[in-house]
């Protein structure tokens, strides 16, 4: 027989909820921004695809600094 598994969603929801908004000031940074450190598609891809860290490497990487 299968158990059901309880998730805890009091403490995944807030996480989730930091990594979406994260993720979107990424993405409107990175549209806005006119150079960073590699191609603009390739941080796309990296922002959409590993959430949270790919965003906070962004931030911390990718910007081109003035």
């Amino acid at each position: 027989m299968q158990e059901i598994i309880d998730i805890p969603w009091a403490l995944i929801a807030p996480v989730l909820g930091i990594q979406l908004i994260l993720m979107i000031i990424a993405l409107i940074d990175l549209l806005k921004i006119h150079a960073t450190n590699g191609p603009k598609w390739l941080w796309l891809v990296l922002i959409l695809v590993s959430g949270l860290l790919g965003s906070i490497v962004y931030f911390i990487v990718g910007r081109k600094q003035a």
